[in-house]
């Protein structure tokens, strides 16, 4: 996967991690860049086309795949987090519904709609944007992590299942990120255009998993070990 004249569609792309990714895809030398927002009048990035997409609604799915149908590489970074437990919080289920509706399911729905575009257009890739608690559950992002981890197991069948066409997928793992996610945290963050240059770097490398930092790598590490990090 080159990014230089690649097209670029990127969902949640107008804050936060999101606009990173926008920023990084056009200085890489992307052609095009499509940024899509709940409300495309969110996006102010100059020299991307905003489009309306919310990854819950079915609809706005199939308009933003009739209308950007030139797109090579794919970037699921829509997500939302409730900062939920699993038992200390009375509404934990209907936080869990909501976060796998966009993190899980809005994610297979995008990439499912996007898998004939990238096979017309000769293979290209999906990026998913993860976390490492895709592999660790903390009790103030239970649910949160229950979803990430979902949509690990989600984006290593979707990597099986397109390699035929031909379209690489890359899962991008990463701790805290300074954004409005992480707002309030008191813990060492990453910055986010950091992030987006590192994973695109990644998919143009062929990678199957980035790492985005030092507590991920560890956390990964530790999973062949006797003593797993989610253990602790």
């Amino acid at each position: 996967m080159n990014l230089q004249n690649s097209v670029v569609f990127i969902t949640g792309a107008n804050r936060g991690l999101g606009l990173a990714f926008a920023q990084a895809a056009l200085a890489a030398g992307a052609r095009k860049v499509y940024a899509a927002a709940r409300d495309p009048a969110t996006v102010t990035l100059p020299g991307v086309i905003p489009v309306q997409l919310d990854v819950t609604n079915p609809a706005q799915i199939a308009a933003a795949v009739t209308a950007c149908p030139d797109v090579t590489l794919l970037v699921n970074n829509s997500g939302i987090s409730r900062g939920s437990s699993f038992l200390g919080t009375p509404d934990a289920m209907a936080a869990a519904r909501a976060e796998f509706e966009t993190n899980f399911f809005g994610l297979w729905a995008v990439a499912q709609a996007f898998a004939p575009v990238l096979q017309a257009n000769g293979g290209g890739a999906v990026l998913n944007v993860l976390s490492v608690l895709s592999w660790l559950t903390i009790p103030g992002a239970a649910t949160y992590s229950a979803s990430k981890a979902a949509a690990w197991s989600l984006s290593n069948g979707l990597r099986s299942e397109l390699r035929d066409q031909g379209t690489q997928v890359t899962s991008l793992h990463v701790a805290y990120m300074d954004t409005d996610m992480a707002r309030g945290l008191d813990a060492p963050k990453a910055a986010p255009l950091d992030v987006a240059r590192l994973a695109l770097q990644g998919v143009e490398a062929g990678l199957a998993e980035v790492l985005a930092d030092d507590t991920t790598r560890h956390v990964k590490q530790s999973l062949s070990s006797a003593t797993p990090a989610y253990a602790g």
